[in-house]
Order: structure tokens, then C-alpha cells, then sequence
């Protein structure tokens, strides 16, 4: 069988191990580490694809199978030919398993060994998603790498529960590798769960390298816990993970936490962030961030950050940027979500030049000093 989704280790840093690297996929390769924007319900919000492309060189992007199995169905999409196809985007896709919304968005019913019964979010009908189905809406999907189905435990959970629940998951991942009816086109990851104990996230690693997935994620972290507990567990989890497959941490989108995961062993980082504080009028830059609509920003000419190469920096004020936002027009959160999505992009790049050259500890150091100086 071939395998969609294979890594290229290309460097490691020498003071940190952190890696740089490229993942190949059916659409495309992808120099890692990277950034990886949301796009839930098949669009990356306020973007066209051409955009993602053009303005922030995107190179893969991450969408939502519960959010698309609600609306319009997975079914619909696979008669389009695929999401690649409906979205018009032909760079890779990541499609998360749906769980994280499931425990998180849904009004439960019931976890199973079964699944998850649910209400949904948007009419409150009655659903069901098990490994099984998350397997097949993604496999509808026809993402490039696709998720196992798993159950995030919240901040803070018993070691009881977050050993059951870490063992289910294990049980599940099993259950979509068995189910998975594309493996020729489609790399399934598996993901490493156990909350904070330590001796769980190992257990939890060895379970899943057993299962032997094109790539693994760590997954249940940066869900309220503090910055420096997560990052020892993290630091504790990576060595666990193969060294010739893709690492995934999911859910992470701040400066800080990127670099920190990078410096850690991970090659791929999500998150909703970007956009969403775009829309607020908050713009991510090297010196912190800036919350555009406040009032001192009403006659700044200047743009939001003087080292971004971003369409919107090299265009437009924030005095301008703050007016748009104020007046409620749909461009100012355009501009914004271009400008965060593209720093996060380049920010990688950068850390990826950084590894290549053996300075990653020195651009954290500089990269830091700017950041963290207000």
C-alpha cells in the first residue's frame, strides 16, 4: 500500500532538537514546522482561497467534520467530488475528527463505548458519531490527512476519568484504523491523549505508535491549563512520538505557543485564533498585541506592524483599519484576518530559517524581547 502522508526530516536544530522538515501529501508538500489556518465550515473566514494562497502563502489548511457533517452533510460534499473541489481550494486539507466540538459545542446525551450520542448545536436533533462515522464523513470528505476519533478530557479531570477516557480513545483509534476505506489516498493520525499525567500521555503514545498511523497528534492540551504546565507535558510526550512521522499539536495559535511547541519537537500547529480575534478588531504583531479599534490608534499612520510584508501592513493605516472596524465594514475585519494569518505564516517561515541555521534559541530570545517589551 502506499502512503498518502510520509516525512521528510531535513534538519534538526543542535541546541534543541526542534525540527525542520516537509510532509509530503497528495495535494502538495508542506515545509514544516507550519502553521496551519481553520477554515470550520470549508472556508477560512473573510478568505477566498486565492487569497490564502496569494496574500499569506497558506500551504494546508484544517476544516471541521462535525461542523460539516451538520451543515450542508458530508454527503453533499462527496457528490461535489470532495471539499477540495467545493471549496475550490487544491492545497492540502486537514479535517479534525469532530470530537473536540462533540465533547465541547454539543449539549451531551451520552459517551459510549459505542460513540457519542448528541444534540446538535444548530436544531438540537439527536446525533450519533462513533470512530466509525467519523471515518466515514472524512473519508467523504476526502481530506488529505484525516483524524481519529477521540475524547478530549477537560481541564481539570480526575486521573480515573482521564485514564478511561485515555484507554477508549486507544480502543477507538483502533476502530478508525479498521474502518478507514481510503488509506491509498487519505493519512489517518491517531491522538495522544491523557490529559496531565504524565504516565497516561506515555501509555497513550506507546498504545498509538503500536497502531503504527502515518502521523500523530497530541491533543487535550491548551484547554485551560497554565502556559508552563502544558509545555512540560508536551516536552515529556514529544520523545514518545517517531521521529520519521509528522507531530501534530492541536490546537495552539498564539506566537509564544508556537514557538515553544516547535522548540518541543512538533511540526504542525491550528488554530481559530487569527480569525477570530481579527474579527474583533485585534491584530497579532512582532511587538504584542494591538487592539485596533482603541481609541489611540484614531489618527496612527502607521500600519498595524512595521516588519509584516502582509497586503494589508503595506496598503493601509491603522487609523484606517480602526475606522472600519468602528463603522462595522466587513473590510476591516478582511484586512485584519489577512494581516494575523499572514504573521502567523511568516513567523514559521522565519523559525523554519532559524532551524536551518542552527539560532532558534536566539530568534526566541529576539523574537521575545519585541514581542513581550509593552
Amino acid at each position: 500500500m502506499t502512503q498518502p502522508i510520509t516525512y521528510e526530516l531535513i534538519k534538526k536544530d543542535a541546541k534543541t532538537g526542534a525540527r525542520r522538515g516537509r510532509i509530503h501529501t497528495p495535494h502538495g508538500d508542506i515545509e514544516t514546522p507550519v502553521f496551519m489556518p481553520v477554515g470550520t465550515q470549508a472556508t477560512v473566514k473573510a478568505m477566498t482561497p486565492e487569497e490564502l494562497k496569494e496574500m499569506v502563502d497558506a500551504r494546508i489548511i484544517l476544516s471541521n467534520t462535525y461542523h460539516l457533517f451538520l451543515r450542508p452533510g458530508d454527503d453533499l460534499i462527496a457528490e461535489a467530488g470532495g471539499l477540495h473541489k467545493f471549496m475550490n481550494w487544491d492545497r492540502p486539507i486537514l479535517t479534525d475528527s469532530g470530537g473536540f466540538q462533540v465533547f465541547s459545542l454539543a449539549d451531551l446525551r451520552n459517551i459510549t463505548e459505542e460513540g457519542v450520542k448528541f444534540k446538535s448545536h444548530l436544531d438540537g436533533s439527536e446525533l450519533f458519531i462513533s470512530p466509525e462515522k467519523s471515518m466515514s464523513i472524512q473519508n467523504n470528505l476526502g481530506s488529505d490527512i484525516m483524524m481519529a476519533f477521540d475524547e478530549c478530557c477537560p481541564y481539570p479531570s480526575t486521573y480515573e476519568y482521564t485514564k478511561k477516557s485515555m484507554e477508549r480513545t486507544t480502543r477507538w483509534a483502533a476502530r478508525c484504523k479498521e474502518a478507514h476505506k481510503r488509506p491509498d489516498e487519505q493519512g489517518l493520525f491517531g491522538i495522544v491523549q491523557g490529559g496531565m499525567y504524565k504516565d497516561l500521555r506515555e501509555e497513550s503514545a506507546k498504545q498509538l505508535v503500536g497502531l503504527d498511523f502515518p502521523g500523530y497528534a497530541v491533543g487535550g492540551l491548551s484547554v485551560g491549563e497554565p502556559a508552563e504546565l502544558m509545555y512540560d507535558v508536551l516536552s515529556f510526550t514529544t520523545p514518545f512520538l517517531p521521529e520519521n512521522k509528522p507531530r501534530y499539536l492541536m490546537g495552539v495559535g498564539t506566537p509564544d505557543y508556537l514557538i515553544e511547541a516547535v522548540m518541543r519537537g512538533i511540526d504542525m500547529c491550528d488554530c481559530v485564533l487569527p480569525t477570530r480575534i481579527a474579527r474583533n478588531g485585534t491584530a497579532m504583531t512582532s511587538e504584542g498585541k494591538v487592539v485596533v479599534r482603541n481609541a489611540t490608534y484614531e489618527r496612527d499612520w502607521t500600519p498595524l506592524d512595521h516588519n509584516c510584508d502582509c497586503y494589508t501592513c503595506t496598503h493601509y493605516t491603522r487609523a484606517y483599519i480602526r475606522h472600519l472596524i468602528k463603522a462595522g465594514e466587513i473590510l476591516g475585519a478582511r484586512l485584519l484576518t489577512i494581516h494575523n494569518l499572514r504573521f502567523l505564516v511568516r513567523l514559521m517561515e522565519n523559525v523554519r530559517k532559524a532551524i536551518e541555521e542552527d539560532r532558534l534559541t536566539e530568534f526566541r530570545e529576539e523574537f521575545y524581547k519585541n514581542y513581550y517589551h509593552n
